[in-house]
């Protein structure tokens, strides 16, 4: 059983920043992805950021240059900086693993970020 605890979320105003952390536990194998979601009210769950175990990163254009996605391996944690937030930003953020090289999904269940003044 894979579980994945997704925390940092909140309320910040433009300009600001969070970062999210999620924490797996369970079954993860040693080969994985892990990867940050959001999904935007009215608008379809889009891929923000992922990162292999073996640190090779991957973004969406909107968050290069702003977001850093980071994991310890030690801890099964990724992590996602966020800086210079917009309130296009604001959406709930979803953690993924996907474990390889059988490919099984976990997702977490979502924390709310909000950006306004």
């Amino acid at each position: 059983q894979v579980q994945l605890v997704e925390s940092g979320g909140g309320l910040v105003q433009p300009g600001g920043s969070l970062k999210l952390s999620c924490a797996a536990s369970g079954s993860i194998g040693n080969v994985n992805v892990m990867a940050w979601h959001r999904q935007a009210p009215g608008k379809q769950r889009e891929l923000v950021a992922s990162i292999g175990s073996g640190g090779i990163t991957n973004y969406v254009d909107s968050a290069k240059g702003r977001f850093t996605i980071s994991r310890d391996n030690a801890k099964n944690t990724v992590y996602l900086q966020m800086n210079s937030l917009t309130p296009e930003d604001t959406a709930v953020y979803y953690c993924k693993l996907v474990t390889l090289p059988i490919r099984r999904e976990y997702w977490g269940q979502g924390t709310q970020v909000t950006v306004s003044s």
